[in-house]
């Protein structure tokens, strides 16, 4: 090795040393290692300790961990963020998802007053509000009308192929996440009202609504309009139209009006098409767990699970067959996913309440706790499989208690 290419080699070192040393300086712990006792070694670098922070269990697996599951999160964080003159958006689809077949998710911003264009698309849209005020319409196939106000906590669902918009209110606008029933869902293969009119001759707009061809051929380019500004509009009764026929059933539905599963340690709201008729492709759960407290090893016999994490922090480990085991942290933006029927808990790790969402491409909400089930098993069969102790044994539960300690 010449003397250059030794200096440069020294450099890069020292370098990486520097920056493991300036990113350990910046908090008051030392930066974490990936060992425990008997297993693992230093890591000289070059590193990002910040996100080895963010995913300890990652950077040092629990010993239980084995195999090679797949990547189980991703997070909105790393998600590449389309800005428009009217607010934000951003997605987690398959492409950035691997995992996820399913369900495909975007988080959006409108401004006070902007709009999402009037638009449609093939899969179906489930939402919950996170921020802010909104006004929601929605046409049916038979012509029926629907326009709502939602807040914080509040969902929508529009089935598949109705059109709708979603308009920012004031003070602040709006915040809120979108999931849908497909993972190759993609916001920009949507159909807008306004390329419609763009790519139509305006000799068959004219036929088509009966009013002079020069009345056609200004419509702004649709890039002008997907989410754009827009003078807020009146009170709720002034968008309702005159004579129109409602929807049967709502597209919207207040969530944080359900009456809770409630335990010592968080609370439950399951909303799937028993509660809100329309959403029948989607399954939603709003988990709360307190500090300290986790949501109980269980899962779901009917379908994948697709989580949001919308406060605090936590760890899920998943569990699938052939003793294959997973760990992972989460926190505020994140997007888990729970492949089927695979075993699973998420842990409050944090010091505030934990706020995700469970998320299913399913017209009901269905899980099978650990718990339960071992307490409805002849206990000698128990017994032989688990070598329990006898107090183990007498504190299982026969009733499902979703957030323990219960």
């Amino acid at each position: 090795m010449n003397s250059a290419s030794r200096r440069a080699m020294l450099a890069g070192s020292v370098g990486g040393l520097l920056t493991v040393a300036t990113a350990a300086a910046q908090t008051d712990q030392p930066a974490p290692e990936p060992r425990r006792p008997g297993a693992g070694g230093t890591d000289p670098g070059p590193r990002n300790i910040t996100l080895e922070r963010q995913n300890p269990d990652l950077y040092v697996p629990p010993s239980t961990d084995h195999g090679t599951l797949p990547n189980l999160r991703f997070s909105f964080a790393d998600a590449h963020m389309r800005l428009e003159s009217g607010g934000w958006t951003r997605q987690i689809t398959v492409r950035e998802l691997g995992i996820s077949k399913n369900i495909a998710g975007v988080n959006m911003r409108l401004n006070s007053g902007a709009v999402r264009e009037l638009h449609w698309h093939k899969a179906a849209e489930w939402a919950f509000m996170l921020y802010g005020t909104a006004r929601i319409t929605a046409v049916d196939p038979k012509g029926r009308n629907f326009v709502d106000d939602v807040g914080v906590g509040d969902l929508w669902y529009f089935p598949s192929g109705v059109p709708h918009s979603i308009q920012g209110l004031g003070p602040d606008g709006c915040e809120f996440l979108l999931v849908f029933d497909d993972g190759e869902f993609d916001e920009d293969n949507t159909f807008l009202l306004s390329d419609w009119f763009k790519h139509t001759p305006t000799e068959v707009l004219a036929k088509n609504f009966g009013a002079p061809q020069s009345a056609f051929g200004h419509t702004p380019d649709p890039s002008q309009l997907y989410i754009f500004p827009a003078p807020l509009p009146g009170p709720l009764a002034s968008d309702r139209i005159a004579g129109a026929t409602p929807v049967p059933n709502s597209f919207s539905h207040r969530m944080m009006a359900q009456d809770p599963i409630r335990t010592r340690s968080g609370t439950v709201r399951i909303t799937d098409s028993s509660n809100f008729p329309v959403s029948t492709t989607i399954a939603a759960a709003l988990v709360e767990v307190e500090p300290g407290g986790m949501r109980e090893l269980h899962w779901h016999p009917n379908t994948d699970e697709w989580q949001y994490y919308i406060q605090g922090k936590a760890r899920m480990g998943v569990f699938a067959a052939a003793g294959q085991a997973r760990t992972f942290d989460f926190m505020a933006g994140d997007v888990g996913y729970v492949p089927f029927a695979t075993g699973h808990y998420i842990e409050n790790t944090g010091s505030e309440t934990l706020r995700f969402l469970e998320m299913f491409k399913s017209s009901y909400y269905a899980d099978v706790s650990l718990n339960q089930w071992l307490a409805l098993t002849p206990p000698e069969l128990v017994e032989a499989h688990l070598h329990l102790d006898e107090a183990v044994m007498h504190v299982l539960r026969k009733t499902q208690a979703p957030v323990v300690p219960a």
